[in-house]
């Protein structure tokens, strides 16, 4: 299955359309799902009720939205209406960002966030069938007592797929325990994912008592995509050589054997030299982490990648592009992957 992260230029209500435009472009493509994300500036909800109501058949995710950025009644309340809205199209992807954003940005503890994710599903699980009546939970993170003061029709769908962003294992044992999908990471490569993820994700199956076959897999895949092959491959480089700096992918570098290059990026980055950062981005890190090619190329390269996961969704790098630069690369993605995916097109 392929999914397209929608990245629109724009202001006002011109923003919107724009994105609706992309969405129902990549869904005439073929493509099975369309993503959306937030940040401290951008909501991922609004975003999700405008592409659903542009679109018919394609899927609509959000990829991420901040567990933590809503109570567990309001992500039910607001799950509930994008999924009538959609008509049972939604899949909710939830992830904590950082202990220091989840401190900073949303005011609450950055401790023990695997274990918050867990029982935050369990309590959007309990409220998801509010219609059978009350909801009780007193927990470690959250206390929810909601007792329903009329009937509440059933949602739209009986079981709203829930999906977790995670990139070290404890997280993915989350996923793998209570989620519906991991949501990776764009600096997965597929070592990365042998010998990491899915031990990890196993283990988490395995404490719930499920199959690892019940969770979708999906890869979030960087395309740098021009027609000069080395400047979408700077352009790529440059996108890992913003990631890099930070110890969360200490593993990722050291399984590769590019920890002494973790560091030349992380003291370039510290003096911000942007040529020196670039440089220092291995080639073979830049095709095991990513697609940076000319349009013709991108079909076969997606490919290459897309076999180790069940979903693989394509993203503009999101470093070092304008809005509109960005908007033009998702065109871009979309246009190349047209011919790939035509058979499936609606």
């Amino acid at each position: 299955m392929y999914g397209a992260t929608i990245f629109s230029a724009g202001y006002g209500p011109e923003r919107f359309r724009r994105a609706a435009e992309l969405a129902v472009e990549a869904e005439r493509a073929g493509f099975d799902t369309v993503w959306t994300g937030e940040l401290y500036n951008r909501s991922a909800t609004v975003p999700m009720a405008t592409l659903a109501s542009a679109t018919e058949n394609v899927r609509i995710g959000s990829n991420i939205a901040y567990g933590v950025g809503r109570s567990p009644l309001m992500w039910t309340a607001e799950a509930r209406d994008l999924e009538e809205l959609s008509g049972g199209r939604i899949i909710l992807g939830l992830g904590n960002g950082t202990p220091k954003m989840m401190e900073h940005w949303h005011g609450v503890s950055g401790e023990s966030p695997a274990v918050r994710m867990e029982e935050l599903v369990e309590v959007l699980r309990k409220l998801w069938k509010l219609h059978e009546g009350p909801v009780d939970h007193d927990g470690r993170f959250y206390t929810v007592h909601v007792s329903p003061t009329s009937d509440v029709p059933p949602p739209y769908r009986d079981r709203l797929p829930i999906w977790i962003a995670g990139v070290n294992p404890r997280m993915v044992q989350a996923a793998g325990k209570v989620a519906d999908g991991l949501v990776g990471h764009p600096m997965f490569t597929g070592r990365y994912i042998d010998e990491l993820v899915r031990p990890a994700l196993e283990k988490g199956t395995a404490r719930a008592a499920r199959s690892s076959s019940e969770i979708t897999l999906k890869g979030i895949l960087m395309c740098s995509v021009d027609e000069d092959e080395q400047a979408a491959r700077r352009q790529l480089a440059y996108a890992i050589g913003q990631y890099a700096p930070s110890r969360v992918y200490d593993r990722l570098f050291e399984m590769h054997g590019w920890a002494e290059e973790q560091l030349a990026i992380r003291e370039a980055a510290r003096r911000g030299d942007v040529d020196a950062l670039v440089a220092a981005v291995p080639d073979e890190a830049i095709d095991e982490i990513g697609v940076a090619c000319t349009p013709d190329q991108l079909s076969e390269r997606v490919a290459r990648h897309a076999a180790h996961y069940d979903h693989v969704n394509l993203v503009v790098p999101p470093w070092g592009l304008s809005p509109e630069a960005a908007e033009d690369s998702t065109r871009t993605i979309i246009e190349g992957m047209r011919k790939g995916l035509g058979h499936r097109a609606a």
